[in-house]
């Protein structure tokens, strides 16, 4: 999707919602809107979108060349330059805006030091726009979905041979590092989020940072990660033993499997996340681990590996076709380790397509 529809589509939900304009930050949003790879550092840096769709931005003088080569819709720029700041800038942006209403902000991504900046120039009302940006990210187009895909590949390749490299006395650490390296190879640009190799008593704690324990006989291996590809990312979890699990890690592994198989079923257009987080965790309780799932069943995921919609027991909005998410179930038993099994799926017009397909069956090295 070309950023002028972009730009339409964020300038109906402002008038939808009566807000003037939309305030953007370095970040994944201004990839989405803007087409502007620009990182949030100690340099102020803010676009404006008007309900007009009149599009301006303050920013370091320095940027102002590589911006203008990568936007994809026309920008009014006002640069600034270290030794005189950015107030002047700012100010001739926001007098040239004359906002007469509320301006949205990025609640989970702006700044103190941007907001303090706005609100320096006069009465500024500031709104959440959280939920309106992810009314247009959420569903995602066929080459949203396309890039998706490859990064999918790219996990895909990477876990088969960090799976292969599985054996007692190897690192998490060794393991993490086959998975990524082989990403790579197979075209990730890297990966999206810090990769999780978590064995024996490890894999029982849900966001474990890899580390250097040996692998052992007897344990299950929760590894967790993804690829970056496009500027669109995966996330993929599976659980291996490394040889013949007990009788209690078998129970708990087809139970999560169950719970996993049970979230996708559930997975449809008008669904919300309540009934797909539901589906998966009454598996669970049903076979006496309801207390050892203690996270949500999955969150949304494209540009940013967490991104709406949550997959919890109060998300009531219905998800629309072509809406992303993760549905990840999982138990977590001091004294035994724990299992997760996580996919990546898109709600198509008829129910649900996992974009992931790794092997789901208990996998025992």
């Amino acid at each position: 999707m070309e950023a002028t529809s972009r730009i339409d589509r964020v300038c109906q939900a402002l008038r939808a919602a009566d807000v003037s304009a939309l305030a953007v930050v370095p970040g994944a949003n201004l990839l989405y809107l803007l087409g502007l790879t620009m990182h949030s550092s100690e340099r102020l840096a803010i676009a404006f979108i008007a309900q007009s769709g009149d599009v301006r931005m303050v920013l370091p003088a320095l940027e102002q060349p590589r911006a203008a080569a990568e936007a994809q819709t026309e920008i009014q720029f006002y640069p600034w330059h270290d030794a005189e700041g950015y107030a002047q800038a700012l100010g001739q942006c926001l007098d040239d805006l004359q906002l007469p209403g509320q301006l949205g902000v990025e609640y989970t991504t702006m700044r103190v030091m941007e907001l303090r900046a706005i609100e320096q120039f006069g009465e500024v009302e500031t709104v959440d726009a959280t939920e309106l940006i992810a009314g247009l990210r959420m569903t995602k187009d066929a080459a949203e979905l396309d890039a998706m895909r490859a990064a999918v590949r790219a996990v895909e390749a990477g876990l088969r041979a960090a799976i292969d490299a599985i054996k007692p006395g190897a690192t998490e650490r060794e393991i993490a590092e086959v998975w990524e390296r082989t990403m790579r190879e197979a075209g990730s640009q890297g990966p999206s989020f810090t990769t999780i190799v978590a064995s024996g008593p490890n894999s029982a704690n849900p966001h474990y940072t890899t580390g250097d324990r040996r692998l052992q006989p007897g344990d299950l291996i929760v590894l967790d990660g993804g690829a970056q590809i496009g500027g669109y990312v995966s996330d993929i979890t599976r659980t291996v033993a490394l040889g013949e699990p007990s009788d209690e890690a078998r129970k708990i592994y087809e139970t999560v499997l169950a719970a996993n198989r049970a979230g996708v079923a559930a997975s449809k257009p008008g669904a919300n996340g309540a009934q797909i987080d539901g589906a998966a965790r009454q598996v669970i309780e049903d076979a006496g681990y309801g207390q050892y799932f203690i996270h949500r069943t999955g969150h949304g995921l494209g540009m940013e590996i967490h991104e709406p919609p949550y997959l919890h027991a109060t998300s009531t909005a219905p998800l629309a076709a072509g809406t992303t998410f993760t549905v990840e179930p999982g138990v977590y038993v001091a004294g035994i380790g724990g299992v997760r099994i996580e996919d990546d799926v898109v709600l198509t017009e008829n129910g649900a397509e996992c974009l992931t397909n790794f092997d789901r069956e208990l996998i025992i090295r």
